[in-house]
């Protein structure tokens, strides 16, 4: 092989390893910090980026999806004294690249850093019973700590989270056994207030039951009397009914033998065929009037009536 054949592969190979180092590829949500001469340039987004091999340089490449940082367990005193260990998650998202790169050198160390420093001071102004039941105010402050501090790093803190806080083994055992007594006397309590409440609906329920009975009694005794008194008044309509008909009955048979020219010797006759069939009767004795006997003698025929009835009177 020649030498110009071996100078003019080098050349080519140059030329290839230059393409290729000025050619950035950069994925979806990240974004590189390119600096020129040493110095900050421009952001490479994602996608194809062209840069200048040699003189261009990739300082540092940032994850802009949100990220989480664990804070290693930290022993912080409560403020009476008592010694609880604190677990924290930090979750973090890289919002201005080269603040990022430029404002810190570690800005996840600061983070952490920053948490520790602030969860001691927290505690330090709570009891331990504050402690173990205030995660949400712990995070909180944390979090406005944080912000304070990040904002000139170019990190946005978007969640702080206290996973554990744990006690000493004394104290949790005494908070354990504390926690079972409470739940004893609730248990206690609640068996006591489902009795007063069964033995409650229990005489609401008899009281009740009584008082339906007592008013469907009452309604029974009610239309009872009412019915007695619809029929007493049936009763008494259907008697004057009666009284009224056999009334009139009376005042047209009056008006008709009136019509028909009653006088006393029709009277007479009409008293003689009256007791002529009382005679003819099983009673053996007649009681008359006397102006009835006077003229049923004047008639003339009362003797030959009595004559086949000696004992009659």
């Amino acid at each position: 092989m020649s030498g110009g054949l071996i100078f003019a592969i080098v050349i080519v190979f140059f030329v290839i390893v230059l393409v290729a180092m000025s050619v950035k590829i950069v994925p979806q949500q990240i974004v590189g910090v390119l600096e020129r001469l040493g110095k900050f340039h421009k952001l490479l987004h994602p996608g194809l980026n062209i840069v200048i091999p040699i003189i261009d340089h990739v300082r540092m490449y940032h994850d802009l999806r949100i990220q989480q940082a664990n804070v290693p367990p930290q022993t912080v005193i409560t403020k009476d004294n008592v010694q609880v260990q604190i677990d924290t998650i930090i979750f973090y998202q890289v919002v201005s690249p080269d603040q990022a790169t430029y404002g810190i050198s570690d800005f996840v160390m600061g983070v952490r850093n920053i948490t520790t420093a602030t969860l001691r001071q927290i505690i330090g102004k709570m009891e331990l019973d504050e402690t173990l039941s205030g995660r949400e105010k712990i995070s909180a402050e944390i979090r406005v700590a944080l912000d304070e501090a990040t904002e000139k790093w170019g990190v946005r803190i978007e969640r702080v989270e206290v996973v554990d806080i744990k006690p000493p083994a004394d104290i949790q055992e005494a908070m354990d056994k504390q926690m079972k007594a409470e739940r004893n006397r609730r248990a206690i309590i609640l068996e006591a207030e489902a009795a007063k409440q069964d033995m409650i609906l229990r005489a609401e329920g008899d009281k009740t039951s009584k008082i339906l009975r007592s008013e469907g009694e009452k309604e029974a005794r009610i239309l009872q009397a009412e019915g007695q008194s619809r029929s007493q008044e049936l009763e008494a309509e259907g008697q004057a009914k009666a009284i009224r008909l056999i009334a009139e009955a009376e005042r047209n048979r009056i008006e008709q033998l009136l019509a028909s020219g009653l006088d006393e010797t029709v009277l007479v006759y009409k008293s003689f065929e009256a007791l002529k069939e009382i005679a003819n009767g099983e009673a053996n004795k007649i009681f008359l009037p006397t102006g009835a006997a006077d003229a049923l003698a004047s008639v003339g025929a009362i003797g030959e009536m009595f004559k086949n009835k000696p004992d009659k009177k």
